[in-house]
């Protein structure tokens, strides 16, 4: 039995030692071109021959600087599978192995009195971190691309009850790009065959014992094992599966019934042996607030001041094209119920509000809360085009001055729609309504309501000013791509 171990954990690390080479490769490469590329710029490569470099032998220098920053890299772990494919901590070690080492050579040049240049050493961390972050993001690509298609990832077990254990496949599946791909599930005390509810992950068994799991890993050729809310497994015992899982080079992993909850907002703090988990609620006030306030002032009066010629042909051509007004006003449900008159630029015929009700009745969802008809006949037809790329939205530019809108924020509905809305979605007006938001970039219209309410409360729950830039990142490439648009 442990030949047959050894033999197919050999086989499952292959995807990682693949990538493992390829990381050294880039990261040599990338770490050559900037060291190179410092001494270049700092002293021109013809000094080395001509004997002007003086104080310090900065070839020597070089060599040994980027063959620590290589050794670095691997020491503080950026090429280990786990962090590959899905989140910044990959990218994190990046930084904070550059950050030590040139930390570390700073000291040692003023403990030494040694004359380092500081062009040079200006000159090689911001582009080697630089070269290196944007390296690993391409890499990163490829491995997510391969992940979708079932490759190059971690075949995991699931242990739990029923209802967590599905939920941790969903959740799984739902991030590919992560690399867990759930290939079984085995429920102490619960079903003894069949399939995981709304899934095609077979139930191997119902047996708590350790010979019934570790078939079952042999049989699925699995890399880890997750271990679900539910599971009907004895505390001493699990713990012996942990010894078990890690004798064998098996990853153990620990899902708790925490959901939606981003990773800053997690404590871990050992008690007695127990890892117990705080959960922090992170709250938009004091500096936090007027840092957010100040950002979007500042952002949305230079976008206003730079797209002013933007504004002028678009105001003519929807003049120029269909009857009625310009600009549209429209009563919007804001920061705590307030209400506040969103603009936009006409997209539709005059008086289509009037019609909104009947088309919704004809198409069966007047009882949902987001309100969106399909191939909507009151939209004209430069209307199509501004709402296509999202140039329609533009005027809310004036709300985001004003302050009854932020850049990036949920999605301010009408008050026909907030009236429907349950006690969870009521969350969704604990913030001030945005331009853009974390549904928009992420399916934008595509989405249904359930999946856009989860998406908002997520933000809401987990709010960071890192993560207001990511999405108004991602909200340009998406309205470029025009995907999802209405």
């Amino acid at each position: 039995m442990h030949e047959t171990i050894v033999r197919r954990t050999l086989g499952r690390d292959e995807w990682r030692r693949k990538y493992a080479v390829r990381l050294r490769i880039f990261d040599g490469a990338v770490i050559i071109w900037a060291v190179a590329g410092a001494f270049g710029v700092r002293f021109g490569f013809a000094d080395i021959g001509e004997g002007q470099i003086r104080d310090v032998d900065y070839l020597l220098l070089s060599v040994l600087l980027a063959s620590a920053w290589w050794i670095m890299l691997g020491v503080w772990g950026s090429r280990e599978s786990k962090v590959l494919g899905s989140g910044a901590e990959e990218y994190k070690r990046i930084v904070a192995a550059s950050v030590w080492l040139f930390g570390f050579t700073a000291v040692v040049s003023y403990a030494l009195r040694i004359d380092t240049a500081r062009g040079f050493v200006g000159l090689a961390f911001p582009a080697g971190v630089f070269g290196l972050v944007v390296a690993r993001w391409l890499v990163r690509q490829h491995l997510s691309l391969e992940r979708k298609h079932g490759r190059s990832a971690s075949r995991v077990l699931i242990i739990g009850g029923p209802h967590s254990a599905a939920h941790l496949v969903h959740s799984l599946r739902s991030a590919p790009s992560a690399g867990y791909l759930p290939v079984a599930a085995h429920l102490p005390g619960g079903i003894q065959s069949g399939y995981l509810h709304g899934t095609d992950v077979p139930i191997t068994g119902v047996e708590p014992d350790f010979e019934s799991i570790f078939s079952v890993i042999l049989d699925n050729h699995v890399d880890a094992v997750a271990i679900s809310a539910g599971v009907n497994l004895h505390p001493h015992d699990l713990r012996r599966l942990g010894w078990e899982l890690a004798a064998r080079d098996i990853g153990m992993i620990l899902a708790p019934a925490l959901t939606d909850v981003a990773g800053p907002r997690i404590h871990t703090q050992p008690v007695a042996g127990l890892p117990l988990i705080h959960v922090s609620t992170p709250k938009l006030t004091g500096g936090k607030k007027v840092a957010k306030r100040a950002f979007d002032i500042a952002t949305a009066g230079t976008l206003v001041l730079l797209l002013s010629p933007v504004f002028l042909l678009l105001a003519i051509l929807v003049w120029l094209t269909s009857q009625g007004p310009v600009f549209y006003r429209q009563e919007r449900i804001g920061l705590r119920g307030t209400t506040f008159g969103m603009l936009k630029f006409r997209s539709m015929k005059v008086n289509a509000d009037s019609e909104l009700r009947a088309l919704l009745q004809a198409q069966g969802s007047s009882g949902s809360p987001l309100f969106k008809i399909d191939n909507d006949p009151r939209i004209t037809g430069i209307g199509r085009v501004l709402r296509k790329y999202s140039l329609d939205e533009l005027p809310q530019l004036l709300n985001v001055l004003g302050g009854s809108m932020s850049l990036v924020g949920p999605r301010p509905q009408r008050e026909g729609e907030v009236a429907l809305y349950d006690d969870d979605a009521q969350r969704r007006l604990y913030v001030s309504p945005g331009m853009s938001g974390l549904w928009q970039v992420s399916g934008r219209s595509n989405l249904s309501w359930e999946e856009s309410i989860r998406l908002d409360l997520y933000y809401v729950e987990n709010w960071s000013f890192t993560g207001d830039l990511v999405i108004l990142m991602k909200t340009f490439r998406a309205v470029f791509a025009s995907t999802g648009a209405v």
